[in-house]
């Protein structure tokens, strides 16, 4: 082999590796999986629609559904604030996620932070796609319900 061979066939074996090394997976990088909530603080949401006990579509303006419609932002911190859709201020106060997922309550305060109501919500999606909730029109029939479901949004929290 001449001189300009071996120089050549080194560059090919350095270029060689240098891809190797360069595209080799980095396994120190391991996914990390988000607890319930951790996925709830991770998105922005917005109401998109509605959903009846038999999986029709509910207008969001039906009295059913209307009280639950607008942008929640639920921070890490374990605040919430959430706006309806034309920007004006529904609600504030503090939430939590079950440790399985299951079910999300929020502690609504008024502005001196005394508790106006509690809510606690059966979850059924929770994914950083869609956030869906059941809400149950009477506490003693569990037949007739309303899933509300959220999916991301990029609407600024009004300030």
């Amino acid at each position: 082999m001449n001189v300009i061979q071996k120089t050549v066939l080194c560059l090919i074996v350095l270029f060689c590796t240098t891809l190797f090394i360069g595209c080799s997976k980095n396994n120190d990088e391991t996914p990390q999986t988000l607890t319930p909530a951790e996925v709830l603080a991770s998105v922005s949401w917005e109401t998109t629609n509605a959903k009846n006990n038999k999986g029709q579509n509910v207008v969001l303006t039906d009295a059913n559904v209307a009280n639950f419609v607008g942008y929640a932002y639920f921070k890490a911190d374990g605040t919430f604030t959430m706006y309806n859709l034309d920007d004006s201020p529904k609600m504030h106060g503090d939430w939590t996620v079950s440790a399985d997922g299951k079910t999300r309550t929020i502690v609504a305060r008024d502005n001196a932070g005394a508790i106006l109501f509690t809510r606690v919500v059966e979850i059924t999606v929770l994914t950083q796609k869609e956030f869906t909730y059941r809400i149950y029109p009477s506490a003693n029939d569990k037949t007739v319900y309303f899933d509300i479901i959220h999916t991301p949004t990029t609407h600024k929290e009004p300030k």
